[in-house]
């Protein structure tokens, strides 16, 4: 599977995506139970989302995914159960791409991972990007997803599913 973030294809369409690596977590009870981690946004009103963020220069994907789980949710303490099988990409909106310049959108991994027993979020990290935090059922994760992110959600987590993982 693709890792390095050299390895990032380029968009066809023109756009400049930021490589990125998000994490749907699942609680420390599954597969007794299937419940996903999602996190409101502190500089969005209600956009809720999995945890993700940029891969740094040199950084592999799953180097990215220890980082920013640690730096977002306070842990990780995590096993991986599986990896998306490739890098997809979704744009902002406009309002979002002004700030995000010069990026138009980002081109994700995914990663489905699991707490380990005894594993504490802590979303109060450093520089906090979440200000509050749910375990939600697979089927329940679309009343609270913000809107432009579905279409990406949608497609992994029935990759997921149709693999059996969840």
């Amino acid at each position: 599977m693709v890792d390095k973030i050299d390895n990032i294809p380029a968009p066809q369409n023109g756009k400049n995506y930021r490589p990125n690596v998000a994490a749907i977590v699942l609680s420390a009870k599954y597969p007794e139970k299937c419940e996903v981690f999602i996190a409101s946004r502190t500089d969005v009103d209600n956009a809720w989302q999995f945890p993700q963020g940029g891969i740094d220069k040199g950084e592999t994907a799953k180097e990215a995914l220890f980082r920013e789980l640690e730096e977002e949710i306070g842990t990780n303490k995590i096993d991986i159960i599986a990896q998306y099988p490739q890098w997809v990409s979704y744009d902002f909106p406009p309002a979002i791409a002004k700030k995000m310049h010069p990026y138009d959108g980002q081109i994700q991994m995914y990663y489905l991972v699991k707490l380990k027993k005894g594993a504490t979020i802590n979303i109060n990290t450093q520089i906090p990007e979440f200000s509050e935090f749910k375990f939600v059922p697979t089927k329940n994760i679309y009343e609270y997803i913000t809107f432009f992110k579905r279409t990406v959600y949608k497609q992994v987590l029935k990759y997921f599913k149709k693999e059996g993982f969840i």
